[in-house]
């Protein structure tokens, strides 16, 4: 790996083994994917504590706090796409607007800036998705960033698809219901970690979930992940799989 994709420069005037310190910036250099994984499943348990236990008018501020852990899971995104073919300033260009639009949400949620940020979120994670793809099958050898890829593609789709439907659910009002304790169905605009819930249900093909799609488009937007999650599993994971076990005969 070059040194123009570490995160900080090694110093040349150092001499002797590497100290601890260097051995993790050296290893979270080389798997910016891992990273994004890592943060972004970290942020699935740390959201509902942001989104349910500060109500009133701390709630903005918290809010803005998870917004800021949101931005660091996009510096670590684009970093993801920047060591890969992928163009990078389409991931900036994507990013900026994405950074700031972030932050005026969480103070201004007025319905059209969040269906703008919403689009250009799932813009922004579906390019990093299609960066990292690109990435897993640009050679032949699997390497063990590649293998924390095929996570954090996932996690990647999904969250894109979480917000397409906070788009989708803006232009299609009560496009998704939810089935309360009582068994009641409820309408109304679902937040984004509901959404969130029900794209990795839909994407796993468990189904386990209590938000369901009711209008058409909303429907159509949940066939493509569907199929998006089944050709995922058979085309990608299968060949990072078989070039796996390759590798293994050949060094055995």
């Amino acid at each position: 790996m070059s040194a123009s994709l570490e995160l900080w420069p090694s110093s040349p005037r150092r001499s002797g083994p590497p100290s601890r310190f260097d051995r993790v910036r050296r290893g979270i250099a080389e798997t910016p994917s891992a990273m994004l994984l890592f943060v972004q499943l970290l942020g699935i348990l740390v959201y509902p504590y942001f989104d349910t236990s500060t109500p009133g008018e701390y709630r903005p501020y918290a809010r803005a706090l998870f917004g800021i852990f949101g931005l660091l899971v996009l510096f670590l995104a684009v970093r993801a796409a920047r060591a890969t073919p992928a163009l990078t300033w389409v991931a900036i260009g994507l990013g900026l607007p994405v950074v700031v639009l972030t932050v005026l949400e969480a103070f201004y949620p007025d319905p059209t800036l969040i269906f703008v940020s919403s689009v250009l979120h799932a813009l922004f994670y579906f390019y990093t998705a299609y960066g990292l793809i690109r990435y897993m099958f640009a050679d032949n050898w699997v390497t063990r960033d590649e293998l924390y890829a095929t996570g954090a593609t996932f996690t990647v789709v999904a969250w894109g698809f979480a917000y397409l439907y906070l788009a989708v659910q803006h232009l299609f009002p009560d496009s998704f219901i939810i089935t309360t304790v009582k068994g009641v169905s409820a309408l109304g605009d679902r937040s984004w970690f509901e959404l969130l819930y029900l794209s990795i249900a839909n994407m796993t093909g468990t189904g386990l979930s209590d938000v369901y799609a009711i209008t058409p488009h909303a429907r159509s937007f949940m066939l493509l992940q569907q199929i998006f999650g089944m050709l995922y599993v058979a085309l990608v994971v299968a060949r990072l799989v078989g070039l796996t076990i390759a590798r293994f005969r050949n060094n055995g």
